[in-house]
Order: structure tokens, then C-alpha cells, then sequence
């Protein structure tokens, strides 16, 4: 697997390189930021959204079912602590002439995204240091 490589971009800019691409944040005015981009908690949202959509794009798209009229609405709820996120509610909203024999299935595959798995089984983080020369 690539290394993605996270580099600072003036004020609270952070971006990441990875497989050719920059992904870039902010943060908030609130926060002391600029707000030109998303808040890297936001992309982290936007992830486990986008990963389900993808799993029932394809899904439509392997059974010839058009898309038009389906999105996904996800919903976020807080912990009771007030902090954080306790519960994200995705809902695959169709329109009336969706396959009925394939409502259930689409529920199925939007669990199967990636996103979702390592939330439910997180990996082990290692955070450490590594001094290196100057080139």
C-alpha cells in the first residue's frame, strides 16, 4: 500500500497526498481557519456515505437498474454526552418504480462498505516520531 503523505498548507490547512491525489481540509472560521475546504471530520462523514452509495451504485448498475431518483441521506445523531457522533442513520431513499424484489438488497450492500467494517472493527493506531535530515 502507498504512504499518504500529510503536509501543512498555511493557517489551519492540512492536506493529504495519496495515490496521486491531494485531499485537502480546514477548519472552520470558528476554529481559526479559512473554511476553503472540508474539516477533515467531515471527510471522515462524507467517507462511510460516499463508501455505501458506491456499493449501491454498483449494485444498480450490475442489475441495469438506473439511478435516477435514488440517494443516500445520512443523518447524524449525538453521543448523549453531547460529544462526538452516536449514531449515523443512512437512508436509501428510491423512487416509486425501484424493483421492490431489491429493497432489501440494497440495505445489504450498503452494509458491506469498507468504511463501515473498520469502524466496527477498528485497527490497531500507532502514532510515532521520526527525526530526519534535512534534503
Amino acid at each position: 500500500m502507498n504512504d499518504m503523505i500529510v503536509s501543512f498548507a498555511g493557517g489551519k490547512k492540512v492536506n493529504a497526498d495519496f495515490n496521486g491525489f491531494t485531499i485537502k481540509t480546514d477548519q472552520g472560521v470558528y476554529a481559526g481557519g479559512e473554511g476553503t475546504a472540508p474539516e477533515p471530520f467531515s471527510l471522515f462523514l462524507a467517507s462511510i456515505g460516499t463508501c455505501a452509495g458506491i456499493f449501491v451504485l454498483s449494485f444498480c448498475q450490475n442489475r441495469d437498474i438506473s439511478t435516477d431518483g435514488i440517494r443516500i441521506v445520512q443523518s447524524h445523531q449525538a453521543n448523549e454526552s453531547g460529544r462526538g457522533v452516536g449514531k449515523i442513520t443512512i437512508t436509501i431513499e428510491l423512487p416509486p418504480d425501484f424493483p421492490e424484489k431489491y429493497k432489501d438488497a440494497v440495505i445489504n450492500v450498503a452494509n458491506l462498505c469498507a468504511v463501515k467494517k473498520h469502524i466496527m472493527e477498528p485497527p490497531v493506531f500507532e502514532v510515532r516520531t521520526k527525526t530526519v535530515a534535512e534534503g
